[in-house]
C-alpha cells in the first residue's frame, strides 16, 4: 500500500542513476541497481503521481483538463501542473483536512476531494486507477497525521531510523482498510514515474485562471529543451553536468547541498538518450522546493528507499537473531542455575563433620523428591483432565464437520434443483410449447431485453457495493483521524490550562509585591512611591484580551463568575482593590491546576453514580463537592430528603395566594432587605433581572408558612443562595424550609437567637481545644471572635467565602448539617492561623478578620483541613457543649430578666413616690 507508483523504465532513469552513482560513493552501481528494481512493488516505496482529469473552468469552457498530480509528503498537499516537465506547479490541495468520496451512479472514473474551502471534483482514466488513487490518498493522509510535526534535518537519516516503526503504523492501518476494501493493484503505466512520459495536448489543457505560471512553465521547457539538444551531440567526456559552469549553477540547493563538488573527475559518463528522456532528467534536477518530486531527483529518491528498504529487512533479521538468542541465554541460565544448585548440595553433603548432618540432607533431598512426585502426579492428572477436554472438543468438532457436511449437502442439492428449474424456465421462454411462429422471436427478444437489465442491475449493484467499501474505509479512517486530533485538542487544553494556570501565579506574585513595596513605603512622597502607585494602577486596569492581539485570551479572568458573583469585587480603597485581584488569580490558578487532575475525575464519577441513595461514597463526594451540571439536582434530592414529611403539593402556590390576599407585617422588612442582597452579585443587583421578584416571593411564602419567626434578616441571603442554584421558585422555597426547619435549631432564628449565641460559645470551646495558640493569642489581644463568626452560623458563609467554596461547603451541609458549619469555621481559622499569628495589635487584628475569609482560594486545601485536619470531630461532643452552653445561657437569660424585672419594680415605686410628693404639694398649693 506504500507504493504509489510503477518504476520508471530504463530509457528514463539510467542517465540519472549513472549520474547519482557519480556523484555519491554510497549509492551501489547500475548493475546492483537494476537487481534492486526486480524486487516486489512492497519493498519499494514509489512516488505517487500521475496524470488526472480536473473540473473546472467557467462558463462555455468550463469542462475537463488533464493535469499532472503530485503528492509531496512533508506537506501533505496534492500538487497539480499542466504537464509532468513544468517547473512550476499551478496549485495543490490540501488533503490534511479532506475527505474523499465517489459516487455509484456518476461517470466512471470520477471522484471527489472536499476541503474545508472548496470541492475538486477529478477523472481517472479507468475505474482501477480511480479506485488506486482514492486508497493511496487516504494512506498519505494516515501516514500524515501519525507523522512527527517537524521534518528532519536529514531526511534520508530520519527516514532509515524511523522507517520501521511508520510502516508498522501503516501496515497496521492497512489491514484496517482491507476489511472493507480489498487494496487495488498498482494500474501499469498510468501512475507513477512512467505515466510522466504520456503524451498530452497541448493548447487545449493552458489554464487562463494561472497564466502568469503557464508563461514561465513555457519559457522554462524552451530553454530546458535547447540545452538538452546541445548535451545530447556532445561528446560524451563533456556530457557531465559539472563540466560546465551554468550547469553546475542551476543545481538545486535543496539536493545537493550535502555533497557539493564531490564527485570524482574519472566517473562515468552518461550514454546519449533522446532528448526528452534527457530534458526530463536535467529539469528534474533542476528544480527548487516549489515543486518537490523534481527537487530530490527520481533515482535519488528510489535508490534511498531501497536503501532504506535493505536496512529495515536487516533490522528484522537482526532482531529475530537476537531474540532467539535470548531465550538460548534463558536456557543457559536455567541450566546453570540447576548446576550450581545441585554442585550446592553437593558441597553441603560432603562438608558435613557428622553422619548425622548428612544424614539430615538426605532426608531433605527425600522430601524434595516426595514433593516433586506429588507434583509431578497433579501435573500428570491435569494432563489426563486436558487430554479428557480436548478429546471431547474433538468429539463435538467433528459432529459440527459432520453437521457442516450436511447442511453443504443439502445445499448442492437445492442448487442442482435452482439450476434445472433456471434451466426448464429458460425452455419454456426460448421454446413455448402454443406459441404461434412469430411468438418465439418475441419472446426470445423480451428474455435477451431482460437478461441486459439484469446485467445491467448487476453493474448497478457492483458499483454500489464499490461506492458503499470505500466510504465506510473513509468513515473509518476519518474516524480515526478526528480521534487523534481530538486528543491532540484535550492535550493542549491541558497544556493551555497549566501555561494560564502559571501566568495567574506570576501575575499574583506580581501584584503581592507591589502590594508589599506599598505596604513598606507608606505614604513617602518620592518619586519610587509614585512609580509604584502608577505600578498598582496599570495592573488593576490592565487586562490580558486588550494587550493580546490572537483571539485567544491570556487572562482567564472573567468579571463574573459562573453563578453571577465579580470574580474581583469592586472595593473603594486602593489596598483591598489589589488584594481582591491578588486573590481572584490565586483562585483561577487553583481552579486550572486541579481542573485535569481532581475535576475530570470527580466529574467522571458523578455521572457514573446514577440513582441517589445514602451512602459513605454519596457523603465522600458531597465533600469533595458537586459539578455544576449535577449541582441542582443533588440539592433538590437533598432538600426533598428533608423536607419530606412536611412537603404537600400546591402548599407554595396557597402561601402565594394568601400573601396576595393580605399583607404580612415583615413584608415592609422584606422589600427593605431586597436590596441589600448580594450586591455583588448581577442576578440581584440588575434592574432587568428576574431573581429579586423571585426572592420577594420565597420570602413572603416563608413568613407564612412559619408564623414563630416570620422573617429574620439573613434569610434573604439563604434564600438567594438557593434561588441561584436551582432557579426555581418553589425548590428555593422548600430549601429554605428544609435549613430553618430541620438542619438548624429550633430557636436559631428566633427573636432572640438562643442557638446562635449557644454556637458562638461551642466554637470558642472547639478553637481552644482544636487552635490552642491561635486562641491565646486572640485572648492576650482581647480579640472577641463572635463579632466574626456569628454572621457566619447565621448565614452559612453566605457572606464570607467566595462562590467556588461556598458552594461545597453548602453540598456537604445540606446533607451533613450543623457539624459541617463548625468543621469549616475551624478551617478557616486552621487555614489562615499563621497570618494572624503575626499581627500584634488588635486593631489590626480586627481589620484583617474582616475579609481574610476572603483571602481563602485553595478549595482542596480548605476541605482537606475540615475534614481530615479537624478530626476526630463527633456529634456526640457537639451535642454535650451544645446543651451544656445552653444552660448557661438560659441561666443567665433569667439572671437578666429577674434584674429587669427588679429594675422595672424599682422604678415603678419611685415614680409612685413621686407621684404622693406632687399631690401633697397640690394640696398645699389648694388650702393656700
Amino acid at each position: 500500500m506504500e507504493g504509489a507508483g510503477e518504476n520508471a523504465p530504463e530509457s528514463s532513469s539510467s542517465a540519472p542513476g549513472s549520474e547519482e552513482s557519480a556523484r555519491d560513493p554510497q549509492v551501489p552501481p547500475p548493475e546492483e541497481e537494476s537487481g534492486d528494481c526486480a524486487r516486489s512493488l512492497e519493498a519499494v516505496p514509489k512516488k505517487l503521481c500521475g496524470y488526472l482529469s480536473k473540473f473546472g473552468g467557467k462558463g462555455p469552457i468550463r469542462g475537463w483538463k488533464s493535469r499532472w498530480f503530485f503528492y509531496d509528503e512533508r506537506k501533505c498537499q496534492l500538487y497539480y501542473s499542466r504537464t509532468a516537465q513544468d517547473a512550476n506547479p499551478l496549485d495543490s490541495i490540501d488533503l490534511s483536512s479532506a475527505v474523499f468520496d465517489c459516487k455509484a451512479d456518476a461517470e466512471e472514473g470520477i471522484f471527489e476531494i472536499k476541503t474545508p474551502s472548496r470541492v475538486i471534483t477529478l477523472k481517472a482514466a479507468t475505474k482501477q486507477v480511480m479506485l488506486y488513487w482514492l486508497q493511496q490518498l487516504q494512506m498519505k493522509r494516515w501516514e500524515f497525521h501519525n507523522s512527527p510535526p517537524a521534518p528532519p534535518a536529514t531526511p534520508d537519516a530520519a527516514l532509515a531510523g524511523n522507517g520501521p516503526v511508520l510502516h508498522l503504523e501503516l501496515g497496521q492501518e492497512e489491514a484496517e482498510l482491507e476489511e472493507f476494501l480489498c487494496p487495488v493493484k498498482t494500474p501499469p503505466g498510468l501512475v507513477g514515474v512512467a505515466a510522466a512520459l504520456q503524451p498530452f495536448p497541448a493548447l487545449q489543457n493552458i489554464s487562463l485562471k494561472h497564466l502568469g505560471t503557464e508563461i514561465q512553465n513555457t519559457m522554462h521547457n524552451i530553454r530546458g529543451n535547447k540545452q538538452a539538444q546541445g548535451t545530447g551531440h556532445e561528446p560524451p567526456g563533456e556530457d557531465s553536468p559539472q563540466s560546465g559552469e551554468p550547469q553546475r549553477e542551476e543545481q538545486p540547493s535543496a539536493s545537493d547541498a550535502s555533497t557539493p563538488g564531490r564527485e570524482p573527475e574519472d566517473s562515468p559518463k552518461p550514454a546519449p538518450k533522446p532528448s526528452l528522456t534527457i530534458s526530463f532528467a536535467q529539469k528534474a534536477k533542476r528544480q527548487n522546493n516549489t515543486f518537490p518530486f523534481f527537487s530530490e531527483g527520481i533515482t535519488r529518491n528510489r535508490t534511498a528507499q531501497e536503501k532504506v528498504a535493505a536496512l529495515e529487512q536487516q533490522v528484522l533479521m537482526l532482531t529475530k537473531e537476537l531474540k532467539s538468542q535470548k531465550e538460548l541465554v534463558k536456557i543457559l541460565h536455567k541450566a546453570l542455575e540447576a548446576a550450581q544448585q545441585e554442585k550446592r548440595a553437593s558441597s553441603a553433603y560432603l562438608a558435613a563433620a557428622e553422619d548425622k548432618d548428612r544424614l539430615e540432607l538426605v532426608r531433605h533431598k527425600v522430601r524434595q523428591i516426595a514433593e516433586l512426585g506429588r507434583r509431578v502426579e497433579a501435573l500428570e492428572q491435569e494432563r489426563e483432565s486436558l487430554a479428557h477436554t480436548a478429546s471431547l472438543r474433538e468429539q463435538q468438532v467433528q459432529e459440527l464437520q459432520q453437521h457442516v457436511q450436511l447442511l453443504m449437502d443439502k445445499n448442492h442439492a437445492k442448487q442442482q434443483v435452482i439450476c434445472k428449474l433456471s434451466e426448464k424456465v429458460t425452455q419454456d421462454f426460448t421454446h413455448p410449447p402454443d406459441q404461434s411462429p412469430l411468438r418465439p422471436d418475441a419472446a426470445n427478444r423480451d428474455f435477451l431485453s431482460q437478461q441486459g437489465k439484469i446485467e445491467h442491475l448487476k453493474d448497478d449493484m457492483e458499483a454500489y457495493r464499490t461506492q458503499n467499501c470505500f466510504l465506510n474505509s473513509e468513515i473509518h479512517q476519518v474516524t480515526k483521524i478526528w480521534r487523534k486530533v481530538a486528543e491532540k485538542e484535550k492535550a493542549l487544553l491541558t497544556k493551555c490550562a497549566y501555561l494560564q494556570a502559571r501566568n495567574c501565579q506570576v501575575e499574583s506574585k506580581y501584584l503581592a509585591g507591589l502590594r508589599r513595596l506599598q505596604e513598606a513605603l507608606g505614604d513617602e512622597a518620592s518619586e519610587c512611591s509614585e512609580l509604584l502607585r502608577q505600578l498598582v494602577q496599570e495592573a488593576l486596569q490592565w487586562e490580558a484580551g486588550e494587550a493580546s492581539s490572537d483571539s485567544i485570551e491570556l487572562s482567564p479572568i472573567s468579571k463574573y463568575d459562573e453563578y453571577g458573583f465579580l470574580t474581583v469585587p469592586d472595593y473603594e480603597v486602593e489596598d483591598l482593590k489589589l488584594l481582591a485581584k491578588i486573590q481572584a488569580l490565586e483562585s483561577r490558578s487553583h481552579h486550572l491546576l486541579g481542573l485535569e487532575a481532581v475535576d475530570r475525575p470527580l466529574r467522571e464519577r458523578w455521572a457514573a453514580l446514577g440513582d441517589l441513595v445514602p451512602s459513605a461514597e454519596l457523603k465522600q463526594l458531597l465533600r469533595a463537592g458537586v459539578p455544576r451540571e449535577h449541582r441542582p439536582r443533588v440539592w433538590r434530592w437533598l432538600v426533598h430528603l428533608r423536607v419530606q414529611h412536611l412537603h404537600t403539593p400546591g402548599c407554595y402556590q396557597e402561601l402565594l395566594s394568601r400573601g396576595q390576599a393580605r399583607e404580612h407585617p415583615a413584608a415592609r422588612q422584606i422589600e427593605l432587605d431586597l436590596n441589600r442582597t448580594f450586591p455583588n452579585n448581577k442576578h440581584f443587583t440588575c434592574p432587568t433581572s428576574s431573581f429579586p421578584d423571585k426572592l420577594r416571593r420565597v420570602l413572603l411564602a416563608f413568613s407564612w408558612q412559619n408564623p414563630t419567626i416570620g422573617y429574620c434578616q439573613g434569610l434573604n441571603r439563604l434564600a438567594a443562595i438557593a434561588l441561584l442554584v436551582l432557579e426555581e421558585e418553589e425548590s428555593a422555597f422548600w430549601c429554605l424550609v428544609a435549613i430553618v426547619e430541620t438542619i438548624m435549631p429550633a430557636d436559631y432564628y428566633c427573636n432572640t437567637l438562643t442557638a446562635s449565641q449557644v454556637d458562638q460559645r461551642v466554637l470558642q470551646d472547639l478553637l481552644s481545644e482544636k487552635l490552642p495558640r491561635l486562641m491565646a493569642h486572640l485572648g492576650q489581644h482581647h480579640v472577641d471572635l463572635s463579632l466574626v463568626t456569628f454572621n457566619w452560623f447565621l448565614v452559612v458563609f453566605a457572606d464570607s467565602l467566595i462562590s467556588n467554596i461556598l458552594l461545597r461547603v453548602w453540598d456537604a451541609f445540606l446533607y451533613e448539617g450543623t457539624k459541617v458549619v463548625f468543621r469549616y469555621a475551624l478551617a478557616i481559622f486552621k487555614y489562615n492561623e499563621k497570618e494572624i499569628l503575626r499581627l500584634q495589635n488588635g486593631l489590626e487584628i480586627y481589620q484583617y478578620l474582616r475579609f481574610f475569609t476572603k483571602t481563602i482560594s485553595n478549595s482542596r486545601k480548605l476541605m482537606n483541613i475540615a475534614f481530615n485536619d479537624m478530626n476526630p470531630f463527633r456529634m456526640k461532643q457537639l451535642r454535650q457543649l451544645r446543651m451544656v452552653h445552653r444552660e448557661r445561657l438560659e441561666a443567665e437569660l433569667r439572671e437578666l430578666e429577674q434584674l429587669k424585672a427588679e429594675y422595672l419594680e424599682r422604678q415603678a415605686s419611685r415614680r409612685r413616690a413621686v407621684s404622693e410628693g406632687c399631690a401633697s404639694e397640690d394640696e398645699v398649693e389648694g388650702e393656700a
